[in-house]
């Protein structure tokens, strides 16, 4: 097992973030809600999504311009388990979605730390093994970011390090292999990781989460250059203020038309009444600085 600490340098803000705006997107489907991983399509169209009660679904974004104007669900169901049935209530917290260049589909649990894949939706899931550390982690804080890379090699970390100045542990599956151990990654503050994707530039993009009670959700995301010795190269690409957005947990990154790498989230509601499911978007310039457009709220839903 390997063991690489990665280089510790200050953060770097990127400072060509630009916020494209915010959709907030309803159902009228029962157990609709606690969408906590997404992945998109190359082109950003169509999306997939897990709750953390074992539901996956898929449909499609509409956009005019920079905007989303609709979400279309196509469809909306449970996970299965090794038998075939829907994954069972005390093992259906699935948290981290990431969806490999062959359309295999990985999800990853918490409670009963594990990493399941998919070859369909319909499919009965196949474990990819578990490294011993992953019995260790804290029942409501385990495996939530979760991303695949180009050759198809997973990464996963808990939510929790176990100290605020302790860095998190990073997990790595190659294709064939078994979960190793391979570096760390720095915690910065309070903010804790919610999900993870590889963009078209190759780089891991992080987003975290802060929250306080009567000031709401703060957002970050970090982005890392992945590299046989560890993650080098530490942006700091976002910071909101608390209340700014909801409980952002899941993040797909993608390239656009005009050239731009997009960041889409998807909001974690909680089954709430005093909170949303909402898509949000920003887009990486490659050059100028961030927008600094007003946060609206675009209501909608089917």
């Amino acid at each position: 097992m390997l063991a690489l600490a990665m280089i510790w340098a200050i953060p770097a803000p990127a400072g060509n973030l630009r916020y494209l705006g915010r959709y907030v997107w309803s159902e009228s489907r029962p157990g609709f809600g606690g969408f906590s991983g997404l992945e998109l399509s190359a082109d950003g169209n169509r999306f997939t999504t897990i709750s953390d009660k074992g539901k996956i679904a898929t449909g499609e974004i509409l956009r005019q311009g920079d905007r989303i104007t609709g979400v279309r669900l196509e469809s909306f169901g449970p996970l299965l388990d090794s038998k075939g049935v829907p994954v069972h209530r005390y093992d259906s917290d699935s948290e981290g979605l990431a969806i490999d260049r062959k359309g295999r589909v990985y999800v990853s649990f918490e409670g009963n730390h594990r990493v399941w894949r998919y070859d369909s939706l319909k499919a009965r899931p196949r474990p990819t093994g578990r490294h011993p550390d992953f019995k260790g982690f804290q029942v409501n804080a385990g495996m939530e970011p979760l991303a695949v890379d180009a050759m198809g090699t997973l990464y996963t970390l808990p939510e929790r390090s176990g100290d605020i100045n302790r860095p998190f542990p990073v997990y790595r599956k190659k294709p064939g292999g078994k979960w190793q151990r391979v570096f760390t990654l720095p915690r910065r503050g309070r903010f804790l990781p919610t999900g993870a994707d590889f963009g078209p530039d190759g780089k891991l993009y992080l987003l975290e989460r802060d929250f306080i009670w009567i000031r709401g959700f703060a957002t970050r995301i970090r982005r890392f250059d992945v590299t046989p010795g560890g993650l080098t190269n530490e942006e700091t690409l976002l910071v909101t203020p608390f209340g700014t957005h909801d409980n952002l947990e899941g993040i797909a990154v993608w390239r656009d038309l005009r050239g731009r790498i997009r960041l889409t989230m998807i909001s974690d509601d909680n089954f709430s009444l005093f909170q949303v499911t909402e898509f949000v978007e920003y887009a990486l310039a490659s050059t100028g600085q961030a927008d600094g457009t007003t946060l609206k709220s675009t209501q909608g839903g089917n």
